[in-house]
């Protein structure tokens, strides 16, 4: 079969396979044209990469996996390979728990020093280098990106009370908009993010905001104690990406707040958000809605940079703000 239809029956992209091919896992044949044509064995591979990568595993992890299916098994993890590379991932994963529980006991020993000592207490607005360091981050952005500027489509929104609207999120609890707390709470609005494996649209990097999501979910990771200690009581993410692939975007960068999957825009249409058109998709404009309850009390529009926003996010809160 042809490359779009083989990444329609396998549930991912077409720069997905081109990517699973580079990195080794895929071998497809050439029809006589010198098109690709992939097999049924092919398209069951990229599922179980896809799969897999749902939870937190790189397409280089995956190999055990793919080898197990080769030798004519249903499952990819009905080898002993396969089960070590769990062990290996789940080890992985425990001590970077370890790490981070251990930074974070040392930064609440020395905090509670500190206080000790009757200096007062300032919330960082920065991870220390240690856990930065040990901490995925995505790629820097490029120095040339344009500039969004306010074109008032958000300038109705304070006051606004959020609709009830339910979503499933990426933690798998159900999150009803109306209904998140009653405290105050922040929801990022973004377009949608991309790794090595998926299709960006063309020209993305020349719309202006469009480019940082991955960048701006990782400020908001960052900042996140520091928002907490400022009053914030939840974080929540929204855009119109899949929601499996919210779910590999937390395992990939760490996240500690859920993410929300929003495909229809219901958000958009219930409240008038503005968006924008990219290779034939509508998607979500970037912003940040704080909240008191469900009631929109202030509205960031437009925001960039994307990837320091939720410092600025953090300093507003510290600055004491009403809206």
């Amino acid at each position: 079969m042809r490359a779009g239809e083989a990444a329609a029956a396998a549930g991912v992209t077409i720069k997905a396979l081109r990517y699973y091919e580079d990195c080794g896992l895929l071998s497809p044949g050439r029809s006589a044209n010198g098109y690709r044509d992939y097999t049924a064995e092919d398209v069951r591979l990229a599922e179980e990469i896809r799969s897999l990568g749902a939870l937190g595993l790189a397409p280089g992890e995956t190999r055990p996996f793919l080898s197990c299916l080769r030798a004519g098994h249903d499952e990819g993890d009905h080898c002993a390979e396969s089960l070590a590379a769990y062990q290996r991932k789940i080890d992985a994963l425990d001590l970077l728990v370890t790490r981070l529980t251990s930074s974070r006991d040392r930064l609440i020993r020395r905090r509670d020093a500190a206080a000790r000592r009757g200096f007062p207490a300032t919330p960082a607005t920065e991870p220390p280098e240690e856990l930065d360091a040990m901490l995925p981050q995505a790629d820097p952005l490029p120095a040339d990106l344009p500039a969004p500027v306010d074109d008032g489509a958000a300038a109705h929104l304070p006051g606004r009370a959020l609709p009830a609207l339910s979503f499933t999120a990426t933690d798998g609890s159900d999150i009803r908009l109306d209904a998140v707390c009653e405290g105050r709470w922040v929801l990022f609005l973004y377009p949608l993010t991309g790794d090595p494996a998926a299709d960006i649209p063309e020209g993305w990097n020349d719309i202006p905001g469009a480019r940082g999501c991955s960048q701006e979910a990782c400020s908001f990771r960052d900042n996140l104690d520091a928002l907490r200690a400022s009053g914030v009581d939840r974080v929540l993410a929204l855009s119109s990406d899949r929601a499996d692939y919210q779910r590999a975007l937390v395992d990939r960068l760490h996240l500690p707040y859920p993410m929300v999957s929003d495909p229809r825009l219901l958000l958009a249409d219930a409240l008038g958000l503005p968006t924008f058109e990219a290779d034939g998709q509508t998607l979500y404009r970037r912003l940040t809605l704080v909240l008191r309850g469900a009631t929109i009390e202030h509205v960031f529009y437009p925001v960039f940079p994307p990837d320091t926003h939720a410092d600025e996010v953090a300093q507003w809160f510290r600055g004491g703000r009403d809206a």
